[in-house]
């Protein structure tokens, strides 16, 4: 049975002009139960990460600052959000999601959390919506907890995932791998060790084939133990903040190409959500949506 981490606080209120759609969150797991391809009794509700844990990724200054609000404005207006004790607490929570999914993947195959993937956060700094960097917690925790040696993270938000890249530059255990717009959010690349820069308009087959040539040679490279998918749907040709080309089905079997390599070599994968801004929520969740689709359907 594939587990997704979900709780009533990954949907924060926001402001009416926030362009951030909190939205998703909510109607996400409405959608699963709706349509069958998940019960309530696979949904869990995490408990928020605890600081020795967030410690193996973030700096003791930084989550000091976090925990007691005391970022500066222009720090908060690189997040994004107007920072508060919820906010903070959301972060954890979706950090120890993200933990969590690595346990039920180990079991399963395949774990979810319903949000995450924040990698534009920093170890010591917030950026893009992202406080607290869930997946390179996730990925330090099995480094030191569990004894992994070989953890790869693939990264096809639409933007870079400049946060994981740089928390993981000098980790000869971690091997980050992004697919990303050329021209989108963040102005400033990191270097991960395998970035894929396409330019705007990209489509759904010159996206897949850059996908599957990559993804083959980077597996035969690293040969990883566990793997972490940031499965943004950001990559939309509709998406107010992407700038590529792929459809829904586009969308759809990028997915297919990730938890197929991961199936087929039985190694397990933890799904993080990643980014949506399309201008139509249906369209949001229906592509997150098919994520899931595609995982019941090899997994269960």
């Amino acid at each position: 049975m594939i587990k997704i981490a979900w709780c009533p606080e990954f949907c924060l209120p926001l402001p009416d002009n926030h362009r951030f759609p909190m939205e998703k969150y909510k109607l996400l797991p409405q959608q699963h139960i709706y349509e069958g391809t998940a019960s309530k009794e696979q949904f869990f509700s995490p408990n928020k990460a605890s600081r020795s844990d967030i410690l193996l990724a973030h700096t003791s200054g930084y989550l000091d600052k976090l925990e007691k609000l005391s970022l500066s404005a222009a720090e908060i207006r690189k997040i994004g959000f107007p920072l508060s004790k919820a906010l903070v607490k959301r972060e954890k929570l979706i950090v120890q999601g993200t933990i969590d999914a690595t346990k039920y993947a180990f079991e399963n195959g395949v774990a979810f959390n319903s949000a995450g993937g924040t990698h534009h956060a920093f170890s010591d700094r917030g950026e893009g919506f992202c406080l607290l960097n869930d997946m390179a917690v996730a990925a330090a925790y099995l480094i030191a907890r569990k004894k992994i040696k070989r953890v790869l993270i693939v990264d096809l938000d639409v933007h870079q995932g400049n946060g994981t890249a740089a928390i993981f530059k000098d980790y000869s255990s971690v091997f980050t791998f992004s697919i990303h717009g050329r021209k989108n959010y963040p102005l400033h690349k990191e270097h991960s060790n395998c970035d894929v820069e396409l330019d705007d308009g990209t489509e759904d087959d010159a996206y897949l084939e850059q996908l599957d040539r990559y993804i083959k040679m980077i597996w035969r490279k690293v040969n990883p133990e566990f793997v972490f998918y940031q499965a943004g749907v950001d990559v939309l040709r509709n998406d107010k903040l992407g700038r590529l080309g792929l459809s829904i089905e586009g969308c759809k079997n990028r997915d297919s190409i990730v938890l197929e390599c991961c199936k087929k070599q039985q190694i397990p994968i933890a799904v993080t959500m990643g980014g949506g801004y399309a201008t139509k929520i249906t369209t949001i969740v229906e592509a997150h949506a098919n994520t899931f689709r595609v995982a019941k359907h090899l997994f269960d």
